[in-house]
């Protein structure tokens, strides 16, 4: 058999950091060098694969891996846009300012000539509602006539959900994913979503509605060249630390989330 010219990475594990750790090592280990779009002329090629990343129990603890880009207020604040919206309001590429969220187009999609737009996952609620093993409850972001000319198009193509054993499963669905500096904090907020989404089906249905599995399905999994050596150094954390060294529980940083979230709310007064 020939050698794969993507390698595929297939993960399962119980937790979100340990398959999110598991994922960027396999890719390190076996992603092929592809050049980016991105790279200086200095650097070099990126590792990269096709990913497929399942976590059984995405809300079970920990939750939180430690090695995540940027710090805990960042992921709340990045939560809080995926889930909640607050800052849609940036919205406005006439005037230089952001092209889209992931939130928006979830929630008040466009075309031209449309009507109004269509805010994709209360459709998916109406349609569990109406038929819980239903195939056709699932959002999209792209906008061809739009995104094939923006510098950073949307990654997050799709949002596939489905009650299978009486849990709410989701398929997420990437064209590109910065395997070390962005893929955990997309994870974490989708699980976020996910489970947003099982509160509302709950409601509508009038009993539980438990999260179930969440796969993370990237076409291009990768490390860019420009950070190896920061890369190597989160390798070296691997083996000097155990996982619970290497992981936050949800309740051990609480207030720091919650400090986040109050930030971002006095934000939204002023």
């Amino acid at each position: 058999m020939a050698d794969l010219l993507l390698p595929v990475v297939h993960i399962e594990e119980t937790t979100l950091p340990a398959a999110w750790e598991r994922a960027v090592v396999e890719t390190w280990n076996r992603g092929v060098q592809v050049k980016t779009q991105y790279d200086h002329p200095d650097d070099p090629p990126s590792r990269d694969t096709i990913a497929v990343i399942v976590t059984t129990d995405p809300l079970a603890e920990p939750r939180i891996h430690r090695a995540m880009p940027g710090g805990l207020r960042d992921l709340e604040i990045y939560v809080q846009e995926v889930v909640a919206g607050v800052h849609d309001h940036w919205i406005d590429p006439e005037h230089g300012k952001w092209q889209y969220t992931y939130h928006e187009r979830l929630t008040a999609y466009t075309a031209p000539g449309g009507e109004r737009a269509v805010d994709q996952l209360e459709y998916i609620v109406d349609c569990l509602a109406d038929c819980e093993y239903s195939r056709r409850a699932q959002a999209v972001t792209w906008k061809c006539w739009e995104d094939a000319g923006y510098e950073h198009p949307a990654c997050l193509q799709r949002l596939w959900f489905r009650v299978v054993g009486g849990r709410l499963c989701m398929n997420a669905h990437m064209r590109s994913n910065d395997a070390f500096k962005a893929a955990f904090m997309n994870m974490y907020a989708f699980t976020e979503l996910q489970a947003d989404l099982a509160r509302r089906l709950s409601e509508r249905l009038g009993r539980e509605v438990p999260v179930g599995q969440y796969t993370h399905i990237v076409d291009s999994f990768h490390i860019y060249g420009s950070y190896f050596e920061e890369f190597r150094g989160f390798l070296q954390t691997l083996e000097k630390r155990t996982f619970e060294q290497r992981t936050f529980t949800t309740d051990q940083v609480a207030d720091m989330l919650a400090e986040a979230r109050e930030e971002l709310s006095r934000e939204q007064r002023d």
